[in-house]
């Protein structure tokens, strides 16, 4: 596969972490349990709602499916990162890290794609509560995921051609764990303004209208709150939002946390380790979060263990 300028790439160099090699068992051990506690913590959440027939609902429709995509999410990166560490190996093949960052991006913006939905399944369910039935029938459902896939295939597709447009020279050293879109960006040697006009377009259209449909979706649903008379109405209101707020506050948190340490600190380093946060932390912790929260879930789970 060549670059724009015919010059052959046949690799990358990922940096990783840290280049001690004292701490690559450690960072091995870390990562190896943060994923198997993600894959496994997410695999119990689909199976739970696929084995109970109460939580055959649009809630946990779309809640098995964004638990499915973060399983998608962390296996793009982590067992690579796990792999080279395993071989002392830092190397990733041209190939490999153009397909790394197209499902990278992929499962990335579907993550934030399934949360907006989910947004707006509660903003019906609190706001429009006697026809939620009817808005929020499987139709509607399905379509609404199809379409979030559809859209992310699309941009995933657009992102990953214009880097295959790119060429290279001599620095091929990522400095992360893993092929990410604005480091392949940086590192051309080519004319890159288009790529980087492009990427901070679908950035603030992929990832700025998803988060202000979110926004809107949680100011109608305050407002609705606030207009019930009764405490414990509002209450039950707010506790079925509870663990989605928790998640989009921790993936929007973690995000912003990224670019603001990358804009204020410029060691490679730093951003690599802020990273962590958002690629592997947050998808570990909506299980937890969902299940610590959610009675429904934590009721299905018990049911599913036999407990």
């Amino acid at each position: 596969m060549e670059p724009g300028n015919g010059t052959r790439i046949s690799e990358f160099v990922l940096l990783g972490l840290s280049e001690e090699p004292d701490l690559q068992p450690l960072i091995f051990g870390l990562f190896l349990s943060m994923y198997l506690i993600t894959v496994f913590g997410n695999l119990l959440i689909i199976l739970a709602i696929s084995s109970d027939s109460h939580l055959h609902t649009p809630m946990y429709f779309f809640l098995a499916n964004l638990s499915f995509v973060d399983i998608c999410f962390t296996s793009t990166t982590i067992p690579k990162m796990l792999v080279n560490i395993e071989t002392q190996s830092k190397v990733i093949t041209y190939e490999g890290c153009i397909t790394q960052m197209y499902f990278f991006l992929l499962f990335g913006v579907l993550d934030d794609f399934l949360l907006t939905v989910m947004a707006y399944d509660r903003f019906v369910a609190i706001c429009h509560p006697l026809h939620y039935t009817v808005i929020m029938h499987p139709r509607l459902c399905g379509l609404l995921v199809l379409v979030s896939w559809i859209m992310c295939v699309l941009n995933s597709l657009v992102e990953s051609l214009m880097a295959l447009q790119l060429s290279f020279c001599t620095d091929l050293e990522i400095p992360q764990f893993f092929c990410e879109l604005n480091q392949m960006v940086q590192l051309a040697c080519s004319d890159n303004f288009l790529n980087i006009m492009v990427m901070y377009f679908l950035v603030g259209l992929l990832g700025g209208g998803p988060l202000a449909g979110i926004i809107y979706s949680y100011y109608r649903i305050v407002s609705s709150i606030r207009r019930m008379s009764s405490a414990l109405g509002k209450y039950k209101a707010f506790s079925t939002c509870a663990s989605h707020l928790s998640v989009v506050s921790l993936f929007y948190c973690t995000g912003l946390g990224v670019y603001l340490s990358s804009a204020v600190s410029h060691s490679s380093h730093s951003s690599a380790t802020a990273s962590v946060m958002y690629t592997v932390v947050t998808p570990m912790l909506n299980p937890f979060v969902y299940s610590l929260r959610n009675k429904d879930i934590k009721g299905a789970l018990k049911r599913f263990s036999g407990i």
